[in-house]
């Protein structure tokens, strides 16, 4: 695993992501130093959730490259991969911890959190874009971008079910009926309207960014071999 790691493409903006992480991280050790609190500590183990995707989309893309695409552990993944989906962009709804907006730290807690939330997105839409990937190399370029939407509808009422209901990915292995049996009590319009609006913004800002790194892409194809360096 960590050998395909260090040969795949996506070394680099991991690499980046690891070092962002690591800031966020240093930077709520600081406060939490400063002030002698555990304020917005639990955004430690949101960003480590965060990463779990990317690990999952990761393996199941070296999966199907080995020729593994029907075994029991590439479809396991991929499974795994989406219950753990949701907890990657879930760190944007951690701004409703935020103290009002006279509290003396408020700018300083908006831009942590902001910070926690963006590396989370960014986590999410590398994992994302893997996954899309395996999907349009088996499936078809239509149905790599059917299973974008899919997935950030899905999302969308898992961190639903997260924030307001309180459940966690690992519970559908814990208490898989009682999590089915209260979803579908759920299907309400406050869930339905949350759930749309959340999965139209993670489409919206997925298809940003793949807009960005599209032409990024065409930019160093257009570039010829004796083209010097910028």
């Amino acid at each position: 695993m960590w050998g395909y790691f260090w040969k795949h493409e996506l070394r680099r903006p991991l690499l980046a992501l690891g070092a962002a992480s690591l800031l966020a991280v240093a930077l709520l050790a600081t406060r939490i130093l400063l002030t002698q609190r555990l304020t917005h500590a639990f955004l430690v183990w949101n960003l480590i959730l965060a990463w779990i995707p990317v690990m999952l989309a990761l393996r199941v893309d070296e999966l199907e490259k080995q020729g593994r695409a029907r075994t029991w552990v590439f479809w396991g993944m991929i499974a795994a991969w989406l219950l753990f989906f949701p907890n990657a962009p879930y760190i944007f709804t951690d701004l409703k911890h935020l103290k009002p907006v006279m509290h003396s730290r408020w700018w300083t807690d908006l831009t942590m959190i902001l910070l926690f939330a963006v590396i989370g997105l960014v986590l999410a839409f590398v994992s994302l874009h893997r996954m899309q990937t395996v999907v349009a190399r088996t499936r078809g370029w239509l149905a790599g971008w059917i299973f974008v939407f899919g997935v950030a509808l899905l999302s969308g009422f898992g961190v639903y079910l997260g924030r307001f209901e309180r459940w966690n990915s690992w519970d559908v292995v814990i208490s898989p009926f009682a999590l089915l049996a209260d979803s579908v009590n759920w299907l309400h319009r406050h869930s339905l309207k949350f759930t749309l609006l959340f999965g139209i913004f993670l489409v919206t800002a997925y298809v940003l960014l793949y807009s960005l790194t599209s032409m990024s892409s065409k930019a160093h194809e257009q570039r010829s071999p004796t083209d010097p360096s910028p």
